[in-house]
């Protein structure tokens, strides 16, 4: 129930669409019942004398409504005879069917508006969490399983929340409205019929009792489908290299096959609620036609055959609602397992948030300070006592072997991952009290993996820059050297490069990414190895891009390739989380340490 209240609380306001689905609810229950109950009138025209027997006086209560109908069916009788009467019931049976089917249309398109509302206001938020996320986050998360739950178990979420608020409200209301009448008609019999329906509503329990279960399971192995099927798109040249082709389709159709299982499970207990019901519902309608047969076949006066017809329509159609409230409960646990899962994303908190009392900046002016910096992967120390400093307007570099902590390291400055000991400090202030927007707007960042959206180039090297002109994104592409490759595609600056911008080469990429962040034009630069993927002449093209970026900018670079920062001001080497070396290019050559190792091991390579 908690969950439930929590899903329906993304309605709100949802007084606007509850007052007027109420309203025309109410009005829809009305009249839907009035239709039935005008059954006894009408069949008292019909088969009996036609109002020429003894009139019957008219009752004393207002309450008294089967005595009221009769009463008033007689009087048109004697007035307008049987068959003027007939048409002044059914005049009147048209109207009652009419209001009824006009308010619940109204119902019905109020309670699509609220359901829709839901569905927008849950998927905003779903979103907005996942993307207020830290970086580190996404790196023990299956993609696929997040896509699965902003997409496929929100939908899920919101049709079963918004039919169950529906059914919870209309069809119980619709049931009192029965129940009343079919007391006024017969209490005798109500009562009868009332004792029976626990023990349907019991046996459809034990149907339903373990959906909730197999939902959740049935949504966990859909997100592992859907985790699945985005690393088989991302990778297909890699599968097809491989020949894993078949390795591939047999783990995808595993899940596939294992999650259809589980679908007719569910699909088997949901759908046997409803036959059961009905089942249960036409047992109890004999029931009732043999016990109230045989008052009417003794002559009682409680009740006539045309009061007792009457009954058994109205009775036959309590089992709708009752239906409905059943079908309800068996949707519900898909939905409430879903909503789990949602609110599971929505209740992630990000690991980095700004301080109560962080400040913004919005100028670099001295030094970026490294005091003694500490970080760990759960158990694994990855950084350890790092201390050095990065100088306005001065390159510094970082080297060492793969898994020395030199990506961690960079990943500290942004903010995408939080120091856990030790400092660092921008100008001064430490950067856990500055806020992160401001830090970033700061940076401009180049990675060794081209990060591209499926878009124009202009969208592309615009991304992040409000309000930037044709001749702004030109100008960066030039310092890039982008612009001539740019230039001869199809639709220049308004190409289409495709999913992560596979219609370019690595090289065109990489450049296209410089001049996203020339176009920022940031005074700190951070760069992680943006030159290691690419072939030698790819590698100068943009090796020349990043030395015009680099011009009187702060940056931090991690170099695969030595030879690429050899004009650095500082390089600090990193060997196991901890810095061994630290110096220009020349000093650190004669100290004949690791990082002339390194540069005499690339050398020989080369070579």
């Amino acid at each position: 129930m908690k969950t439930y209240l929590r899903l329906l609380s993304f309605a709100k306001p949802i007084e606007k669409y509850a007052i007027p689905y109420i309203i025309c609810t109410l009005i829809t229950v009305f009249f839907g019942t009035l239709n039935l109950a005008l059954l006894i009138p009408l069949l008292n025209t019909l088969f009996l004398d036609g109002g020429k027997g003894e009139l019957i006086p008219k009752p004393e209560s207002w309450y008294n409504l089967i005595d009221q109908f009769n009463y008033y069916a007689q009087q048109l009788s004697h007035q307008f005879g049987p068959y003027g009467t007939l048409q002044r019931v059914l005049i009147v049976i048209v109207c009652s069917v009419f209001l009824s089917n006009l308010f619940r249309y109204l119902a019905q398109r109020i309670m699509e508006n609220l359901r829709i509302h839901t569905l927008l206001n849950l998927r905003k938020t779903v979103f907005n969490n996942v993307m207020d996320l830290h970086v580190g986050y996404f790196n023990n998360q299956r993609k696929g399983d997040i896509i699965s739950k902003i997409a496929s178990d929100v939908q899920v979420v919101q049709f079963s929340v918004t039919s169950t608020l529906q059914v919870v409200f209309k069809e119980p209301l619709q049931l009192i409205f029965y129940i009343i009448w079919l007391f006024a008609i017969s209490y005798k019999l109500t009562f009868f019929a009332i004792l029976v329906i626990p023990i349907s509503a019991f046996i459809i329990s034990l149907i339903v009792r373990k959906l909730k279960e197999q939902a959740t399971e049935a949504q966990q192995v859909y997100g592992k489908m859907i985790s699945y099927l985005d690393e088989a798109l991302s990778g297909v040249k890699i599968i097809k290299a491989f020949n894993a082709t078949s390795y591939v389709k047999d783990r995808f159709h595993e899940e596939n096959t294992y999650y259809s299982k589980l679908g007719k499970r569910m699909a088997r207990r949901q759908q046997l609620g409803s036959p059961v019901s009905e089942l249960l519902g036409i047992l109890m309608v004999a029931a009732l036609v043999l016990y109230g047969g045989n008052l009417v076949l003794s002559g009682s006066e409680e009740l006539d055959a045309a009061s007792f017809i009457a009954y058994i329509a109205m009775f036959s159609q309590v089992m709708r609602p009752a239906k409905a409230i059943t079908d309800s409960f068996s949707n519900i646990h898909s939905g409430i397992a879903a909503g789990e899962r949602v609110l599971e994303l929505i209740d992630e908190k990000p690991a980095i948030k700004d301080a109560i009392d962080a400040i913004s900046i919005d100028k670099f002016e001295k030094a970026i300070c490294f005091n003694e910096v500490g970080f760990s992967y759960q158990d694994k120390k990855v950084l350890n006592d790092i201390s050095f400093d990065i100088p306005k307007g001065r390159t510094v570099a970082l080297v060492g072997p793969s898994g020395g902590g030199k990506s961690t390291l960079m990943d500290l400055v942004p903010r995408f991952l939080e120091v856990q000991s030790g400092s660092i400090t921008f100008d001064g202030a430490d950067i856990r009290k500055i806020k992160a927007d401001s830090l970033r707007a700061l940076m401009g960042t180049v990675n060794q993996e081209s990060i591209l959206f499926n878009d124009t180039i202009f969208n592309n090297i615009a991304f992040g820059v409000q309000n930037a002109t044709l001749e702004d994104v030109v100008a960066a592409a030039k310092i890039a050297n982008a612009h001539q490759f740019i230039d001869d595609t199809e639709n220049g600056y308004y190409t289409n490069i495709g999913d992560r911008g596979v219609k370019l080469s690595g090289g065109q990429r990489q450049r296209i990414c410089i001049a996203r962040a020339v176009l920022k034009n940031p005074p700190i630069l951070l760069l992680d190895e943006a030159t290691s993927a690419l072939d030698t002449e790819s590698e100068k093209l943009v090796q020349d891009a990043l030395n015009k970026l680099m011009r009187s900018r702060t940056t931090l670079v991690i170099a695969h390739r030595l030879s690429t920062i050899q004009s650095a001001d500082i390089i600090v080497v990193l060997d196991n989380g901890t810095i061994v070396e630290q110096g220009s290019h020349v000093d650190l050559l004669s100290k004949n340490g690791l990082y002339k190792r390194l540069v005499d091991m690339q050398q020989f390579e080369e070579a």
